[in-house]
């Protein structure tokens, strides 16, 4: 089983306590269909563990395939500087299905971040090393397909459904 190589800093994106017993970190693709339908499980993951659950997204853009998946995730980066990533995270998985430069304008708008200071960082690349940093550190750790998931730094090899998530976390947790 691999083994999470870069460890979850302040450079991260965190959702819940530092000190939270369980650490779940998925290297996501905003296009990929399969990380739009582990959003939601994601979420309702979130609600049932409560504080005892910390929760790390690292981008993971399939550029191959996904051909709007590093410019979500620049975007996303941006948000995230000017302290709205989560909010830019959900609305982009939330609008899958229409990704695109001036969708990232009109979501942004709806945050309260500036789409003009949005499309110059998108277009000066300024987030770029930012999403390739985090897509080399996931090649590192051994990941190789969206999502994947790590619970307290162990590759979960399994399905990415709610109950074999919370299956997962349970045996994870320190007793």
């Amino acid at each position: 089983m691999a083994a999470l190589k870069i460890a979850v800093s302040d450079a991260d994106h965190v959702q819940g306590p530092a000190n939270a017993e369980i650490t779940l970190v998925e290297y996501g693709d905003y296009e990929c269909p399969h990380c739009g339908r582990a959003y939601p499980i994601v979420k309702r993951v979130q609600r049932h563990f409560g504080k005892r659950l910390r929760f790390v997204f690292r981008n993971f853009p399939l550029g191959e395939m996904h051909p709007h998946a590093e410019g979500a995730a620049e975007a996303a980066e941006f948000c995230g500087s000017q302290g709205k990533f989560w909010e830019m995270h959900d609305l982009i998985y939330e609008n899958q299905e229409r990704l695109s430069g001036p969708v990232y304008l009109e979501l942004a708008q709806k945050i309260g971040v500036a789409p003009a200071e949005l499309r110059a960082s998108l277009e000066k690349r300024e987030f770029l090393a930012r999403v390739k940093a985090d897509f080399t550190g996931g090649v590192r750790s051994g990941v190789n397909g969206t999502p994947t998931f790590f619970i307290n730094g162990r590759r979960h090899d399994g399905a990415f459904d709610y109950e074999d998530l919370v299956e997962a976390i349970d045996a994870a947790a320190p007793a």
